[in-house]
């Protein structure tokens, strides 16, 4: 099987960790190649549910590798307290997780700016500090995993870099802190834990990849949180769009086989900025509370509307996505109607095109096309031929206006509850 990347064609919580602990059994590798622990990815096997907001999803199949890569900010305590998790419910960890010594390290000054930052220009960051720490590392002032790992490096830079945060923060008003003391010798612990795992990980994918070895590629949030390509500034501070894959993991882009891209059967976004197809009445609350749409990480109930095409085709061109999978079908079971955005509207003429402003965003109408709804349950549902008419006939009107197949299909939370399109690209992918 060849490399591929798996990544959220929409604002993210697509249901991204169920398809890559889905396809996990079928490689060697796992990689996260971006974001920090702002994001969650929720696999359910069995009762047990698992949170994972920086280990790879791989790792919950036994025998595969998962690695984190430097594209990545990584909260130690976080990390550390994922591992502990996964350790107690029978997870082995110990020689299977590798981290990247080029990953930036997250302090908790990093959260104190962002709170600060939050609250004079809110944008809807979960206020883990992942944006203040990006900021530290374009700005050539972070510190490393490789760095976290010397003593004296780390020492010397840590503390010129709070000297530097603590006169900014008696400029914007903030003159209380966390003892730097204390934090340095609890970060000092951190990396005497955190040791066995560091190494040059893009040296190990590309190692691993010549050797024959199939590696998949796991993105966090989705394209249109892209800090190039989303909707800007209501977007995360990394590449979560294809290209972040070999930037934020360190292997070339030849070396990609094909994109998966995942998408609700509708859409939803977390935090402000602007979503055409919002659905600001009782369906938008219909479908938040059967699809149980509320943050894996921080518990925020996610801004619900119905399926966008536009934005569908600018992520596909975005990412090159080859096949789509479509998750949360199940959720628009007992909608008579469910309406699909087919085009914008603005001043007075129709549009595709995904404008680069937020006050030209804000400016367009969704065009929609109101297809029937099934009105009967698909849930757990495994073989495409199980499915209503009416369910395949929205399928295929998606795919033919998207242009992209929906190769796959989730109908339930778990692993088994998933469809795969007969005779499509995603089967191929599988072998």
């Amino acid at each position: 099987m060849g490399n591929l990347i798996i990544l959220g064609a929409q604002w993210g919580d697509e249901g991204k960790g169920k398809l890559v602990d889905v396809l996990a059994k079928r490689f060697d590798i796992v990689v996260r190649y971006q974001g920090g622990h702002n994001a969650g990815h929720t696999v359910f096997i069995g009762e047990k549910k698992f949170v994972l907001k920086l280990i790879p999803t791989g790792i919950l199949r036994p025998g595969k590798l998962a690695v984190i890569g430097n594209g990545l900010v990584i909260d130690p305590a976080a990390l550390l307290s994922e591992i502990d998790m996964l350790t107690a419910e029978g997870i082995e960890v110990s020689g299977r997780l590798f981290l990247s010594n080029r990953a930036h390290v997250l302090l908790p000054v990093h959260r104190t700016m962002e709170k600060v930052f939050e609250a004079r220009r809110p944008i809807g960051t979960t206020s883990r500090g992942i944006g203040p720490c990006y900021e530290d590392k374009t700005a050539r002032r972070g510190i490393r995993m490789a760095e976290l790992l010397d003593r004296d490096g780390f020492r010397a830079k840590y503390d010129a870099l709070m000297a530097e945060k603590m006169a900014i923060g008696a400029a914007l008003g903030v003159n209380e802190y966390a003892d730097v003391a204390a934090i340095r010798e609890q970060y000092e612990a951190f990396a005497e834990r955190i040791k066995p795992m560091v190494c040059d990980t893009a040296m190990l994918l590309r190692r691993a990849m010549r050797d024959g070895k199939a590696v998949m590629f796991e993105g966090a949030q989705g394209t249109l949180l892209d800090i190039d390509h989303g909707t800007y500034p209501f977007v995360t501070s990394s590449s979560a769009s294809a290209g972040g894959a070999c930037t934020g993991a360190g292997v070339p882009p030849t070396s990609i086989g094909s994109v998966v891209g995942v998408a609700k059967a509708y859409i939803t976004r977390v935090g402000g900025g602007p979503f055409p197809t919002e659905a600001l009445d009782g369906a938008g609350e219909r479908i938040r509370q059967r699809g149980n749409e509320f943050g894996s990480v921080t518990g925020r109930p996610r801004r619900c509307g119905w399926f966008d095409i536009p934005l569908t085709l600018y992520s596909a061109a975005v990412n090159g996505i080859d096949t789509l999978v479509i998750t949360k079908l199940d959720v628009l079971d007992e909608f008579d109607n469910v309406p699909v955005c087919v085009a914008y509207r603005r001043g007075g003429a129709e549009v595709r095109d995904i404008p680069a402003t937020i006050a030209e965003m804000e400016q367009l109408e969704p065009v929609y096309e109101c297809l029937p709804g099934w009105k009967a349950s698909i849930f757990g549902m495994t073989s495409y031929d199980q499915l209503p008419a009416r369910a395949k006939e929205y399928l295929a009107f998606l795919e033919s206006r998207a242009g992209v197949e929906i190769g796959c299909i989730s109908t339930g939370p778990e692993r088994s509850q998933t469809i795969i399109k007969p005779g499509s690209h995603f089967e191929k992918l599988l072998g």
